[in-house]
């Protein structure tokens, strides 16, 4: 009997908490451990939990949409493996074929706009000017996407710089401050390495290209509404208040002060 009893006790003092054999308990999935940037997992292996924006994120109408990008982050994976991050805090959005200022305007749909035309999520990538390139992202709604304009550079500075400085020109002896670094749309496409080779990717799926979560308190920076840049010619369409940013932002490519004042109206 004292055998026994001896090795029921035992058996109890296993259980008791503080122990070695304690299970612990998993942390919660989905929030990074800290609130800057992370390295991606997003191809370490099947294991891995993502936190990346899959295809639910951009299926939404431009203007939500246009409006849920400011604060995510854009990742670029280039060839040797570095990746490259920046923050959106200025976003266009484009309403398709009723959007004069559109490429999609009155329904058009070419070989050079057909990312537009496909499922949201879908980049939209174009020249312009014979030398520059633009990155769109596609929405909700035949023909309508939305133009990154500007992000805050977060990770690969150094490179970022580097490929601005071997593109640009001009300028080509004075080093980019980093608030020049990704402060336009042929801007960060530039500092990103993205060209027309991006053209009808999928930003959900994409190896190369993709969106993350942003920092939490991204969602409680003011936004400013105003019209959109460099469509003077679109009548009307010109002034309707289509283009978001992060009010204060130093990254942004164009402040609008009537804009910022009316708001604050």
């Amino acid at each position: 009997m004292g055998q026994k009893k001896q090795r029921l006790e035992a058996k109890r003092g296993q259980s008791q908490p503080g122990t070695a054999e304690m299970t612990t308990e998993e942390p919660p999935r989905g929030l990074p451990a800290t609130l800057g940037p992370q390295r991606s997992i997003y191809f370490s292996g099947p294991q891995s939990c993502p936190a990346r924006l899959g295809s639910g994120f951009f299926d939404q109408p431009a203007v939500p949409l246009a409006q849920a990008l400011l604060g995510q982050v854009l990742v670029r994976r280039l060839a040797d493996g570095m990746e490259l991050r920046g923050r959106i805090v200025e976003t266009e959005a484009y309403l398709g074929p009723e959007d004069a200022a559109a490429h999609s305007r009155g329904g058009r749909l070419t070989m050079r706009n057909r990312g537009m035309f496909m499922k949201p999520g879908t980049l939209y990538v174009y020249l312009i000017y014979g030398i520059y390139f633009c990155m769109n992202i596609s929405s909700q709604g035949a023909g309508a996407c939305v133009l990154l304009r500007a992000l805050e550079p977060l990770e690969g500075l150094e490179a970022m710089r580097q490929l601005r400085g071997t593109l640009r020109r001009g300028t080509a002896s004075r080093a980019l401050k980093d608030r020049e670094l990704c402060s336009g749309p042929s801007k960060l496409c530039q500092a990103l390495a993205i060209d027309k080779s991006f053209d009808q990717r999928d930003l959900a799926g994409d190896e190369a290209v993709w969106l993350e979560h942003g920092p939490l308190g991204s969602s409680r920076l003011a936004v400013v509404a105003a019209a959109r840049v460099g469509v003077g010619s679109a009548g009307e369409w010109a002034q309707k208040p289509l283009r978001f940013y992060f009010r204060g932002s130093p990254w942004v490519s164009v402040v609008d002060r009537t804009a910022e004042q009316d708001a604050r109206a």
